[in-house]
């Protein structure tokens, strides 16, 4: 697995007294469970279950490279960005590491965390690897390249011709090389939500866009009469003498799904499918059990046997249209009739278990990314593992790790709801149904409150933390705070009888229901921290933005 740069910035702990200076907050170690009910009956023999990579993994794009396929998914204001993993059978992926795993690449010092990186793609070809995407806030678009793509992948080349979001590239069999992205549409927009496609003819050996190259592929959708919303995640792919154009339409809430064009010549207009959508499940009952709903944004690939399948983003719902957990990557084959393809037919709910791809070797040191488990970090590596992530860029690491000590982390005067990096590390939350817990070494300073954080945005998060009680006896309280929409505010505050050494901290999320626990040393049962909450303030369809729900540490100087 590649180590990020970022995480190998790591300081040995010689003594305690090194860090008086600096204050700090301790965590010995974090765990992870979750409970999903629809994960319960395993996949039968030759069979897998969607989604192959629970959580917040949105707008996954997939390339392959002789008998390997490598993915990407957005990391939006997440460091290290975009997260790649690599496989043999499609089903299980093994993490690579990070492409933008080093500040240099990717500036996102002050981005909102549903800004900076969106929609990355991924393409292969004559050994090298490509990586396109759009820094929202951070000098657009751009381009990394790679040839072992579990290495050091190039610094950014900018397009800065190019306006707007979603880039794609595709290597036509003539040696030209093309840029596909949504766009402004030409002219003024007729409607909210109106957008385009747009090609560009790149120059691989310049590394740059040829100029005047510019053309319109799509304007507003398949029939613009009928005033579709938001064609993006445009992907280009030559089969069997045909172009084919796959984007994603409807916008990324209920009404999202996958279209396909098709043409004989990219000097001629793409036609669209007369049976688009080729994926949605906009056409089904919200109310049924187990909703996977939002499906869009694909990308395909065809295997060395020849079947073809895509990957596309999707969430599961509960009540309705409730998710916390962001949008996932799910994986489905893709059949072909009269020359199209077909992902899904409609009116037909995706399922959470189908049989694997024929033909293809299990990947080798794959990771679990889906169904039900448990997951403990004590900290005892030398660099943290995949899983984690801090919020955006700074020129300090916000955390430290001490010969199996603990995780420490170096509080700043910086909250959850502000726009700079946090003393913060975080990993997705994966399932509704689930259990986090941590424990926190004491003592702390006074100034100092450190704890356990349930994060969807700056607005929107709980976190639940000891601090320090000011006087003469040594003191300590449980903080609950709570950000709904607004600044987080104090909840709760208990106050711990007597001086320990440590106090633990655990979340409960069920769905749309949220409890927090804490547990001083010395106690043998959890206690409560108020009743149970809304944890519905930490769906998209309440907190907004692209993401989902991270479960981290955070310590801060109040």
């Amino acid at each position: 697995m590649k180590i990020s740069a970022f995480f190998c910035t790591v300081l040995t702990l010689l003594c305690s007294h090194a860090f008086a200076s600096d204050p700090t907050a301790r965590f010995a170690w974090f765990e992870y469970q979750g409970k999903d009910a629809v994960y319960e009956k395993k996949p039968a023999e030759g069979h897998f279950q969607n989604p192959i990579f629970s959580g917040f993994y949105p707008d996954p794009s997939i390339t392959r490279a002789g008998d390997a396929f490598y993915m990407v998914t957005s990391s939006f204001a997440y460091f290290p960005g975009v997260p790649i993993f690599k496989s043999t059978d499609l089903v299980n992926w093994q993490p690579l590491g990070y492409i933008l795993d080093r500040p240099e690449q990717l500036n996102i010092k002050d981005a909102g965390v549903s800004r900076g990186v969106f929609a990355p793609a991924i393409r292969y070809h004559n050994g090298t690897f490509y990586m396109i995407t759009t820094n929202v806030d951070g000098g657009g678009n751009f381009i990394v390249t790679a040839t072992d793509p579990a290495g050091d992948w190039s610094n950014p080349i900018f397009l800065p011709e190019i306006d707007g979001i979603d880039p794609s590239m595709f290597f036509d069999d003539d040696g030209k090389v093309y840029i596909t992205h949504n766009g402004p549409p030409p002219g003024e927009p007729l409607y909210d939500g109106h957008r385009a496609i747009w090609m560009w003819e790149y120059d691989v050996k310049q590394q740059k866009v040829v100029k005047n190259s510019a053309k319109l592929l799509v304007n507003g959708g398949t029939d613009l009469a009928k005033k579709p919303i938001w064609i993006e995640a445009p992907h280009i792919y030559k089969i069997n003498g045909w172009y084919y154009l796959m984007c994603a339409e409807g916008g990324t809430a209920d009404q999202h799904s996958e279209v396909i064009f098709r043409t004989r010549s990219l000097a001629e207009p793409f036609v669209p499918y007369e049976n688009n959508p080729i994926l949605t499940q906009r056409d089904l009952d919200p109310a049924r059990k187990n909703p996977i709903a939002t499906a869009g944004h694909a990308d395909m690939v065809q295997t060395s046997a020849g079947e073809w399948w895509a990957v596309f983003l999707a969430t599961r719902n509960y009540d309705q249209d409730y998710f916390n957990i962001g949008r996932e990557t799910f994986l489905l084959p893709v059949t072909w009739k009269d020359g199209w393809p077909h992902i899904l037919p409609a009116k037909t709910e995706i399922p959470y278990q189908l049989p694997k791809p024929k033909g293809l070797p299990t990947t080798e040191n794959a990771v679990t990314l889906t169904g039900n488990f448990k997951w403990v970090d004590d900290f005892s590596k030398p660099a943290l593992g995949f899983e984690w992530n801090v919020l955006r860029t700074s020129d300090s690491n916000p955390y430290e790790l001490g010969n199996g000590k603990g995780v420490l982390l170096k509080a700043r005067k910086v909250s959850m709801a502000d726009s700079v990096q946090p003393a913060f590390i975080g990993r997705r939350q994966q399932h509704h149904t689930y259990e986090a817990s941590t424990r926190l070494a004491l003592p702390l300073e006074e100034n100092v409150t450190a704890g356990l954080v349930v994060f969807q945005s700056e607005q929107a998060h709980y976190f639940i933390a000891a601090q320090k009680v000011p006087g003469k006896k040594p003191k300590y309280r449980v903080v609950l705070e709570k950000a709904e929409q607004s600044a987080p505010a104090a909840i709760h505050i208990i106050e711990i009888p007597k001086v320990r050494s440590h106090v633990d901290f655990k979340v409960e999320g069920d769905e749309g229901k949220i409890a927090f626990y804490y547990r001083a040393d010395g106690d043998k049962k959890w206690k409560p921290v108020g009743k149970t909450l809304d944890g519905k303030i930490l769906s998209t369809q309440k907190a907004g933005g692209f993401v989902g729900t991270y479960l981290g540490l955070h310590a801060r100087i109040d």
